[in-house]
């Protein structure tokens, strides 16, 4: 199996650009319908909805609760498909993947962050960080090498060899941060990254987001009921009604 594109050549094929200067689309989806089945009724959540992000952007998408906002997760995330449409990242259009191509294509691509850490409570922050890379067949000295770098960008070096429950909640989150960033992913979807943080630890994670989008090619799309969170992306986008509509 091929390894991940490296930051360089990401960032070499966001700069890429042409004339307009116009980044790489790293998320595409066009038409994008959901429809669930309710006893004898169909319940359309979302209904033809497109969307781009490209390298680099950050994008929130804020809704009322029971708006689709995790149903859209799931789909750009490949864990649900669609009814019709179809979503692209790095140009590769899910729907041409097998199940198992599937899995291996998110390993590589797409990094999650949930409002809830999912570390793994036997491990350290190190082996969570790195668990990725390992579940991708790499050598484990060579996932812990990456996974340092990744603790060391977000703050968590010195806490490295701690587990989960030595850590506060900001630090477990910077560990998150850091395993969903272990594969240079394309796309990083995070939901309700800092539902669950006091102000002052939800303001350092605001911080690290920040230079993240500096300093990585991917795209990030973050799905928030926190204004302050929503505010700090580069463009709002409302769910309303099964599609997306600009916020000023």
């Amino acid at each position: 199996m091929n390894d991940p594109a490296t930051l360089k050549e990401k960032n070499a094929m966001a700069s890429a650009a042409s004339g307009d200067d116009q980044a790489t689309v790293m998320l595409a989806c066009h038409d994008l319908t959901r429809v669930y089945r309710e006893g004898p009724q169909d319940v359309t959540v979302l209904d033809g909805l497109s969307l781009e992000v490209r390298a680099g952007e950050r994008v929130a998408v804020v809704g009322s609760s029971g708006s689709g906002k995790t149903t859209l997760l799931n789909l750009l995330g490949g864990l649900d498909s669609p009814t019709r449409g179809e979503v692209r990242i790095a140009g590769e259009s899910l729907l041409d993947l097998g199940s198992a191509e599937l899995g291996r294509f998110r390993n590589r691509h797409i990094g999650f962050v949930y409002q809830f850490h999912h570390l793994l409570a036997e491990f350290t922050a190190l082996e969570n960080a790195a668990l990725p890379l390992i579940v991708r067949g790499m050598r484990k000295k060579a996932a812990e090498a990456r996974a340092r770098e990744l603790l060391d960008k977000v703050g968590m070096a010195p806490r490295a060899d701690h587990k989960p429950g030595e850590l506060s909640g900001g630090e477990r989150q910077r560990v998150a941060i850091a395993r969903a960033l272990v594969t240079d992913p394309s796309l990083v979807l995070m939901d309700e990254p800092t539902g669950n943080l006091d102000q002052t630890t939800a303001a350092s994670i605001l911080a690290l987001m920040d230079e993240l989008a500096r300093t990585t090619a991917c795209a990030f799309v973050v799905v928030t009921h926190d204004p302050a969170l929503a505010a700090h992306q580069d463009r709002v986008l409302k769910l309303d009604g099964g599609r997306l509509e600009e916020q000023a």
